[in-house]
C-alpha cells in the first residue's frame, strides 16, 4: 500500500505541473510508466484510492480565469504503446457482436485541448479542458488564432473540440526575436493560451486542429466521418489527417507510415487516435470512469536522435552527491533544442562506454533533460571520461558510496548549500516566494547566508546592497520569509531535506507525532 500512496502522490503532482502550471518536470514516457505501475497495483490489490489519477481527467482549473462548465464531459483517452495493445482493444470491440469497422484514424496532436462553443453561428466561448468537467475561459485568447472561425454556417448550439498547437516554424520565428526563448512547442502553445493578455497570445501565431464535438443541438450525426465533414464545411482547418480504416489488416502499415511521417510535419504529434466510426456503436460501448471505450490513443516511441558528447560536467546536488551531465552538440528533438543529457552516475558512463567526442543516441519525450541511451559510434578523437577525485566545486576529496560519488565536506560546499536552501524555500516546503536560485546565490556569496536558519536573521538593509534589489523587492522577500514562519509541521520536515522524507513521509510523521518535539524525541 505504501507504494500505491507514493504513486498517487507523484502522479497527481506531475499532472498538476502539466495541466495547471504548463511546466512538466517528467517526460510523457516516465509519467506513463508510473501510471501503468499504479494500474497494475490497483488490479493486484483490488483497491483504488479516492484521489487516484486513474479516476481523473486532466487537472483542476485555476482561478486566474473565469470558469466554464462543459455541457458534455471531456474525457481523456486510454493509451497503448504497442500494436499488440491496439489489436487487443479491437478484440474487445468485436465482443459486442456488431461490426466495429471502419475505424477512424487521426493524429494525436501534442498541444492543449480547447472546447469552442458556438451559438447562432457565433463563437461565444472558448475554454480549456481543465478536469474535464470545468475549464478556464480563454475566449479572447483563442480569437487571436486565425484558423478559428468566429462565425460558422451552423446556427444551432454546439461544442467543438480541438487541439491548440504551435508550429515548429512559428516557434523558431518567435525565438529569433524573443527576449526569453520558448522551450518547446507544446509549452509554448499552453502558455500562449493561458496568458492573461491576448496580445501576447497573438504573438505566438498559434494554430488549431479540430477532431470532434461535445454537446450539440439542432443537427444529427451518424458517424465520425459525418462530424469530420461537418467541421470542414464550417470553415475549420483542413490540414489535419483523417482516414477510414476498413480492415484490421491495414492498421499496422498505417500506424508505421504515420510514425515515419511524423518527422516531416511542422508540428508535434505523439501518436495516433483510433475511434469507432458508428456513433450508435459508441453508445453501446459507453465509458469507463475516465475513458471512452470506443477510442484509443496509440503512442509513438519517444524520439531518438544522434548527437556528439562535447564534454561531461560534474555538479553537486543538495545531498552532496556529485552527478555527471553530458554537454551535447545542439540537436532538435521533439520540437526543442537539446544541449544536455542526464547521466545517472559514473558506473553508467563506464557501462555504456560513453566518451567525450563519441556520437550517442539521445532520447527525449517531454520538457526535461534528455537521456543518453547508448553509443552510436566512437570517433578517433573520443576520449575516456575520467572519474573526479575532488569535488568540482570546493576541491574536497570525493568519496564513493555504492555507485555514487559524494563531496566529503558538504557543509562547506557552495552548490550543496544553495540547493539545500532552495529546497527549504520550495513551494511544497516553506514556500518562500521570491527566493530564487539566483537570489540564494547572492545571499550566500555576498552576505554569507550559508544555512536556512540565517534566512530569518536577514535585514532589509542587507538586501538593498545586492544587485537588483530596491525597496519593494526587499520588502517583499522579508515579508515572505516572515510569513513562512507560520507553517505546518509536515512542510517544515519536508524543507529540512531529511533523506527519504518527501512530502508523503512528512505528512505521515506529522499525523503520527503532531509536534516537532515529539519527532525529536523519537529520533
Amino acid at each position: 500500500m505504501d507504494r500505491m500512496y507514493e504513486l498517487v502522490e507523484l502522479l497527481n503532482r506531475y499532472a498538476r505541473e502539466y495541466y495547471d502550471e504548463d511546466n512538466p518536470t517528467v517526460t510523457d514516457a516516465e509519467y506513463d510508466a508510473l501510471y501503468d505501475e499504479l494500474v497494475s497495483l490497483q488490479k493486484e490489490l483490488g483497491i483504488t484510492l479516492p484521489d487516484s489519477p486513474t479516476l481523473k481527467v486532466g487537472g483542476k482549473s485555476s482561478r486566474r480565469f473565469p470558469q466554464y462548465a462543459h455541457k458534455e464531459r471531456l474525457y481523456s483517452l486510454d493509451k497503448s504503446k504497442t500494436k499488440e495493445g491496439v489489436h487487443e482493444w479491437i478484440a474487445k470491440l468485436k465482443k459486442t457482436e456488431r461490426e466495429c469497422f471502419p475505424l477512424t484514424l487521426e493524429r494525436k496532436y501534442d498541444g492543449l485541448t480547447i472546447n469552442l462553443t458556438y451559438s447562432n453561428g457565433n463563437l461565444v466561448n472558448a475554454a480549456t479542458r481543465g478536469d474535464g468537467v470545468v475549464g478556464e475561459v480563454v475566449t479572447e485568447q483563442m480569437k487571436t488564432i486565425k484558423c478559428i472561425p468566429v462565425k460558422i454556417k451552423f446556427t444551432g448550439d454546439i461544442e467543438i473540440l480541438g487541439e491548440c498547437i504551435m508550429r515548429l516554424s512559428s516557434l523558431k520565428a518567435y525565438n529569433e526575436t524573443a527576449a526569453e526563448p520558448l522551450k518547446n512547442a507544446r509549452n509554448a502553445a499552453a502558455g500562449g493560451v493561458r496568458n492573461l493578455n491576448p496580445e501576447e497570445t497573438a504573438k505566438r501565431n498559434l494554430d488549431f486542429f479540430v477532431y470532434g464535438i461535445g454537446y450539440y443541438k439542432g443537427i444529427t450525426f451518424r458517424t465520425q466521418k459525418d462530424i469530420h465533414d461537418f467541421l470542414i464545411n464550417n470553415g475549420f482547418n483542413k490540414e489535419g489527417y483523417f482516414c477510414l480504416v476498413e480492415k484490421e489488416e491495414e492498421l499496422d502499415n498505417l500506424l508505421d507510415n504515420a510514425e515515419e511521417e511524423r518527422g516531416n510535419l511542422d508540428y508535434l504529434i505523439d501518436g495516433m487516435v483510433l475511434k469507432v466510426n458508428e456513433l450508435s456503436l459508441r453508445d453501446t460501448l459507453g465509458y469507463t470512469d475516465k475513458f471512452p471505450r470506443w477510442a484509443l490513443a496509440y503512442k509513438f516511441r519517444a524520439e531518438e536522435v544522434v548527437s556528439r558528447v562535447l564534454d561531461v560536467l560534474w555538479q553537486v546536488s543538495r545531498t552532496g552527491k556529485i552527478n555527471p551531465l553530458a554537454v551535447l552538440e545542439p540537436v532538435m528533438i521533439a520540437g526543442a533544442l537539446v544541449k544536455r543529457a542526464t547521466l545517472s552516475n559514473y558506473s553508467e558512463i563506464a557501462r555504456k562506454d560513453i566518451r567525450i567526442g563519441s556520437d550517442v543516441f539521445v532520447r527525449r519525450s517531454g520538457d526535461v533533460i534528455p537521456e543518453i541511451l547508448g553509443v552510436a559510434q566512437h570517433n578517433p578523437q573520443s576520449k575516456k571520461v575520467e572519474k573526479p577525485e575532488v569535488c568540482p566545486s570546493c576541491g574536497s576529496k570525493v568519496i564513493e558510496k555504492g555507485v555514487f560519488l559524494y563531496c566529503s565536506t558538504p557543509d562547506i560546499c557552495a552548490p550543496r548549500i544553495v540547493s539545500q536552501i532552495e529546497h527549504f524555500a520550495a513551494k511544497d516546503a516553506l514556500d518562500i516566494e521570491g527566493l530564487s536560485t539566483k537570489t540564494i546565490e547572492q545571499l550566500y556569496n555576498e552576505i554569507e547566508i550559508n544555512s536556512v536558519d540565517k534566512l530569518y536573521d536577514l535585514k532589509k538593509e542587507q538586501l538593498l546592497i545586492l544587485e537588483g534589489f530596491k525597496d519593494k523587492k526587499a520588502d517583499n522577500l522579508i515579508n515572505a520569509i516572515i510569513r513562512s514562519k507560520n507553517t505546518t509541521l509536515s512542510r517544515f520536515l519536508m524543507g529540512l531535506g531529511i533523506p527519504n522524507v518527501g512530502k508523503k513521509a512528512a505528512k505521515q510523521l506529522e499525523s503520527c507525532f503532531k509536534t516537532l518535539d515529539k519527532v525529536r524525541d523519537a529520533t
